[in-house]
């Protein structure tokens, strides 16, 4: 989950929502950057790459004060890893490229904690090289591709975590799949938010994530804030992109 603190309570953002709004600016981007079929299964990637969330059970959704648990919060899980590259793996293998290279991204930097994690990091690093020698994809172009991904997976996050600056400042994105590194920001108070550089295909457009209010700030166990999330009512956020224009 994404937990955001908010005047009312609490308002969880649920990572696969998170993942569809990545796929919503992915959609954005002009699609004559890959063949067709590519472009297709790298929107699966993006808007599945947070799939096989685990079961709660004990006090997992919970921090140890009894607050909702934001996703930075837990641990590793080789049980989620290894389950969304499962199910990737049914959709053929240019999908479990892009998301065997995301999970590289994500956990590399935790190789030499446990044996188990290093030898998941391994597989992956093997199974890229064999699927990009099958597909005859040089890894410049897997990079590329995986980059929009990670690019957009990174502005998801940033929207649903509130973390656009104030006063017009601007806050890096990532770097695209030409290498140019991207910045957002709200130019006015009350205005549209714009990337720079501008790399949407589109002058302008909406994206939005559905997110749920809990006015209870602490709970008993998992199965109190099961319920609680059950009966919350859901919002929708929405953010307006407009590219600036020239003065």
């Amino acid at each position: 989950m994404i937990v955001n603190y908010v005047p009312t309570g609490w308002q969880i953002i649920y990572q696969q929502a998170h993942a569809l709004l990545a796929a919503q600016l992915l959609h954005q981007w002009p699609t004559g950057l890959l063949p067709p079929d590519q472009w297709v299964g790298l929107l699966a990637a993006a808007a599945q790459h947070d799939d096989e969330q685990p079961h709660w059970t004990g006090h997992y959704g919970l921090t140890p004060a009894g607050a909702p648990a934001n996703f930075t919060m837990q641990p590793f899980s080789l049980e989620q890893a290894t389950g969304v590259l499962r199910a990737a793996r049914f959709q053929g293998r240019w999908r479990s490229l892009l998301t065997s290279m995301h999970l590289s991204t994500l956990y590399e930097s935790m190789r030499g904690q446990q044996p188990e994690i290093d030898a998941f990091l391994d597989e992956q690093k093997a199974s890229q090289q064999q699927w990009r020698r099958e597909l005859k994809i040089k890894k410049a172009e897997a990079s590329r591709a995986y980059a929009l991904l990670h690019w957009c997976d990174r502005l998801s996050l940033i929207l649903c975590r509130h973390e656009i600056p104030e006063m017009g400042r601007a806050l890096e994105i990532y770097r695209g799949p030409n290498g140019q590194t991207h910045e957002v920001l709200r130019p006015q108070p009350e205005g549209p938010l714009a990337v720079r550089p501008w790399p949407f295909s589109q002058q302008q457009f909406s994206v939005s994530v559905e997110a749920s209010e809990l006015h209870q700030l602490q709970f008993k166990n998992d199965t109190e804030l099961t319920a609680a999330l059950h009966a919350a009512p859901i919002t929708t956020l929405r953010w307006e992109l407009a590219k600036e224009q020239a003065e």
